[in-house]
């Protein structure tokens, strides 16, 4: 799936990956999925044959999309077939494509424990909310020195990292909708717009403006 504009959420039992404009989502056959989109956007769906997913990586994920990759997505997507086997040759060239580009993954991964699904649950609901760790585990029942290891050993991410992500995916769907850069830090639980701009740009690759101009640039 392919937001050529706007932005794109594609939840699995693993966890939701988040593709802003001009990155392309992978799920490999076998995993139940569903997407969300955000903003005004122009999604493409390709659909891979099973007999050459084995060349793609076996877990879902994003990757950045190449010049080369749009094309090819763009055209198998917006015309008929011309000439005999040109969708093969074009799908051809998403596959080499995605076999070569490194993954950029926007993963938001989901909890199996339930104390630790009590806390995501919380912040899912509320993403902006500023509680600490221990505030948290007070409301689901467990302390802060459990959940932090529950953490690491089922996200494989740190709280900090886990809800700055779960953030992220949120700033992503109102930049996506238009609402101003200040606005979307406030609103997603930055105190100032500094901080937000870098943990967007860390995570995402580029500032927020930048992403919103993207946006403006292609149809948005």
């Amino acid at each position: 799936m392919y937001a050529a504009a706007g932005a794109l959420a594609t939840t699995t039992e693993r966890g939701t990956w988040v593709a802003p404009a001009h990155r392309v989502t992978w799920t490999p056959p076998g995993f139940e999925h569903s997407h969300r989109f955000y903003g005004t956007t122009d999604a493409r769906l390709v659909t891979v044959p099973v007999d050459l997913c084995g060349e793609l990586v076996a877990h879902p994920s994003v990757f950045a999309v190449s010049p080369l990759l749009r094309e090819a997505l763009l055209a198998l997507t917006d015309r008929a077939e011309a000439r005999p086997g040109a969708v093969g040759r074009l799908l051809a060239v998403v596959i080499d494509e995605l076999a070569e580009t490194p993954e950029q993954s926007l993963h938001l991964p989901q909890p199996r424990d339930d104390r630790l699904r009590a806390v995501t649950d919380l912040l899912h609901a509320e993403p902006g909310r500023s509680a600490t760790l221990a505030e948290l585990g007070r409301a689901a029942g467990a302390s802060e020195r459990t959940l932090s290891r529950l953490f690491h050993t089922e996200l494989g991410m740190s709280f900090h990292r886990w809800r700055t992500t779960l953030r992220i995916h949120h700033a992503l769907a109102r930049l996506s909708d238009g609402r101003p850069v200040t606005d979307t830090a406030m609103e997603c639980g930055w105190s100032n717009p500094s901080s937000f701009i870098d943990a967007f740009t860390e995570i995402v690759g580029q500032t927020p403006g930048r992403y919103q101009a993207g946006l403006r640039k292609h149809g948005r």
